[in-house]
């Protein structure tokens, strides 16, 4: 045999081996003379889901699960498992087949571990649907015989459209959503989703199917929506229905998009998400969750774990505890808690060197839950009280006198300093426990006395200079990184003389003038639904408060005491952009997305959110604050078809001002009449002004977004002289509306109408020719079209 012989042998043998790992069944069903093992799976008609064994993540078992085929959702995404609780170890020697009218799973030893268990089932078939549903039928399985079994009927942790989660007060049958235990163990874990049995019309997510820590609210028939879920109303992507009568009650929701590919999840973290496939960033975009804070989760992260929403870590052992299981905690499953690294002396009073316990002082701690009152009179007879009882595990003293708590501590949660909920729990731990902080404090205490006079002198020159650096309101509040200032409640109640002059309001709260005791002038924005943006605000915070700009409202500083949240701005005298045009505020938005060191996007450009100071100087204002209490600006198309919001949609948003502010109403007004937009007494500008706003609107508005200009261009084109021609403007516009109208406009030389076509757009803008912006300004001869 020659070399090349030899090659093409090898070859068609690799072939054959990478054919036989990859095999399918080239059919959407399983039939009685059929079955699946090893790496034979079976693919829905239209290629969507794909149904056969799996191993999560590193994992060594193996399940009959359903995934999205590739060409779908080219991330391996596992949407029902059958065998949860009873993997195999050896794909190949297990079968799924057909038995007795039931669908059975036997492992290596032929052993059946799982079973669609029908009694005096009649199945002959089972189908995988396109709609990711697994269904068993008599005969040849087809959609017009009667399905004996569905999948649908037995969700896992994932819902899909046109599945139910509800129940059947006949049957008993009910449909829970159920979180994996960890990422690598679809086992049932501790949170579930599932629909009040006690009739009230709500969702509930449960822990261990017992203690309830979020409710949907029950259901409006009316408004279609839950009542606590008020995102609904603003949903274009899902449409939802709720079903009730005497024996079954079901929540269920299909996409208004049949292309779009969607599901609920209830994750191991405890909260239900709203995912959907991004095939341009090929990632999972999430739409909704719920609870909105990680902490909110009951008992996340087990016994003597602490819950933190600030860490990188979601969960923290106590200080002198550790992980039960580290591999589960690498995994994200704080489900078993931690555990103490040295056992109490009151456990072991008998080594000869023991000394007893003490406690550690955890200061803003959320309580826990089951505690006991001691009839004590102080703090020290407390600690004395928890001392003496081994069985007492901490102890906190307040107000209402002492409490303590034996056994485990648990649903924990480190509470920032500023939050009024915090209080201060002493943990019994170990004396050798604090040996490792006293040895700390020595040696801290050694380098400090043994300093030289030259490192000293270093250090107060460092202190010099940041103290030199560090802008501070005199008298009032602590300075804090980036020149901010941390405002308390009550200086924040001074200088507005108890919030007496409001200036204005919205749905994010409301905005009131004051007066610092360097009698600066200050706009404090109260905010009154923060409660579910808490990390929206601290961006805020930590994005804008880091940057200045001449077209950036300054943030100055904030209030962040309890639930109470204020954000503190220069004062603008001259209220917030109407109906005048001033190109400079678009150099704001370019330095947000182009100048500074990270990009920013603001998500809510609209004229409320331009203000004027006492130069009527515009200054864009409200970054990204619109996240935290719905939408009522422009949205670009974007917005609504889930793809990625880039900068490219603050540059939408600015194109539909600029329609605004060359009409001189609001886009969402309806025409009259057919009537001219503006008039003659309210508009006099050069038309050769006005056009090169015009075309610089629809630039903006473009649905493309890669069509669009950048701020930068904008500002280009805004701020060119008078002499330069521009590119022509987009042919048409499709418009969706009652009627197409006119944009007249208006010159100092002349009472003549000049009318070209314009679309007035209550939503949304989509430009049938495409024209793209210049990277460079043409001089040449061009015709206006």
């Amino acid at each position: 045999m020659d070399a090349k012989t030899k090659q093409r042998f090898v070859l068609s043998v690799l072939f054959f081996c990478y054919l036989k790992s990859h095999v399918s069944l080239a059919a959407d069903s399983i039939t009685a003379n059929q079955s699946l093992s090893g790496d034979e799976t079976i693919v829905s008609a239209a290629g969507t889901f794909e149904l056969g064994f799996f191993n999560p993540g590193n994992s060594s078992n193996f399940y009959i699960g359903m995934w999205y085929t590739k060409q779908v959702v080219s991330e391996r995404t596992i949407v029902w498992v059958a065998n949860r609780e009873k993997p195999v170890s050896d794909r190949f020697s297990s079968v799924l087949r057909m038995s007795d009218g039931n669908l059975v799973l036997l492992n290596e030893s032929k052993t059946p571990i799982w079973s669609t268990n029908l009694t005096s089932s009649s199945a002959t078939t089972a189908r995988l649907l396109d709609s990711g549903n697994l269904v068993l039928r008599s005969g040849s399985g087809n959609i017009t015989s009667e399905a004996l079994w569905q999948s649908f009927d037995h969700p896992a942790h994932t819902w899909l459209p046109g599945g139910r989660i509800g129940f059947n007060t006949v049957t008993k049958q009910t449909q829970i959503l159920t979180s994996w235990k960890s990422s690598e163990d679809p086992a049932p874990g501790l949170f579930s989703l599932e629909l009040d049995p006690n009739g009230s019309n709500a969702y509930l997510i449960l822990w261990n199917r017992s203690r309830q820590y979020w409710t949907s609210g029950p259901w409006d028939p009316k408004s279609k929506i839950f009542s606590l879920v008020p995102e609904m109303r603003l949903n274009y992507i899902y449409n939802f229905s709720y079903f009730t009568n005497e024996t079954e009650s079901y929540f269920t929701y299909s996409v208004y998009d049949p292309k779009r590919v969607s599901r609920f999840v209830m994750y191991t973290s405890g909260q239900i998400q709203q995912l959907t496939w991004l095939e341009t960033s090929r990632q999972w975009n999430l739409f909704w969750s719920q609870p909105r804070k990680q902490c909110e989760v009951y008992d996340l992260c087990g016994a003597f774990g602490s819950c933190n929403e600030v860490s990188n870590l979601a969960c923290n052992c106590l200080n002198g505890f550790e992980p039960k299981s580290k591999r589960d905690w690498d995994l994200m499953d704080y489900s078993g808690g931690c555990s103490r690294k040295t056992r109490l002396y009151c456990e072991n009073a008998t080594s000869a060197n023991g000394k007893p316990d003490r406690f550690l002082e955890l200061p803003s701690m959320s309580l826990p839950e089951n505690k006991e009152s001691a009839e004590v009179g102080s703090i020290a007879e407390c600690e004395s009280f928890c001392l003496r009882n081994c069985s007492c595990t901490a102890y906190a003293y307040n107000r209402s006198g002492c409490s303590v708590w034996k056994g485990e501590l648990s649903d924990l949660q480190q509470l920032t300093s500023s939050d009024d909920q915090g209080s201060t729990l002493y943990l019994k731990l170990a004396a050798s426990e604090f040996k490792s902080s006293k040895s700390n404090k020595g040696l801290i205490f050694g380098v400090v006395a043994g300093s030289t006079a030259g490192v000293a002198v270093l250090l107060g020159l460092i202190v010099f200079a940041i103290l030199r650096r560090r802008k501070r309101v005199k008298g009032l509040g602590k300075a804090v990184e980036g020149s901010l200032v941390a405002f308390g409640y009550r200086d924040m109640q001074d200088a507005t003389k108890n919030f007496s002059e409001k200036l204005g309001g919205g749905g994010f709260g409301s905005v009131f003038k004051g007066t610092l005791p360097d009698s600066s002038v200050i706009a404090v924005k109260k905010l009154e639904s923060v409660s579910q943006g808490e990390k929206q605000f601290r961006t805020e915070v930590s994005t804008i408060g880091t940057i200045q700009h001449v077209n950036l409202v300054r943030l100055r500083g904030f209030c962040s005491e309890g639930s109470k949240r204020m954000l503190v701005y220069d004062y603008m005298p001259n209220g917030s952009l109407d109906s005048h045009l001033f190109n400079d505020k678009a150099r704001g938005l370019a330095y947000l997305h182009e100048k500074c060191r990270d990009c920013i996007i603001h998500c809510d450009i609209k004229p409320e959110n331009i203000l004027l100071d006492a130069e009527l100087c515009p200054k864009v204002a409200d970054f990204g604050l619109a996240k935290l209490v719905g939408r009522e600006g422009y949205l670009a198309p974007e917005w609504i078809s889930g793809v990625p919001i880039t900068v490219k949609a603050d540059v939408y948003s600015y194109g539909m001002m600029l329609f605004e502010f060359v009409s001189g109403r609001r886009n969402s007004e309806q025409s009259e009449d057919g009537k001219p937009i503006g008039s003659e007494s309210r508009w006099h500008a050069d038309v050769e002004e006005l056009t090169r706003v015009c075309r610089v609107s629809c630039w903006c508005v473009q649905d493309d977004e890669a069509q669009r200009p950048s701020m930068g261009q904008v500002v280009q084109i805004l701020e060119a002289v008078s002499d330069v021609n521009l590119p022509p403007i987009p042919r048409a516009l499709q418009l969706f509306g009652d009627d197409q109208e006119q944009i007249v406009f208006f010159t100092e030389s002349s009472s003549n109408q000049s009318s070209r076509p314009r679309s007035n757009n209550t939503s949304t803008a989509s430009s049938q020719t495409k024209s793209n912006p210049p990277s460079t300004i043409s001089k040449g001869s061009e015709e206006h079209q």
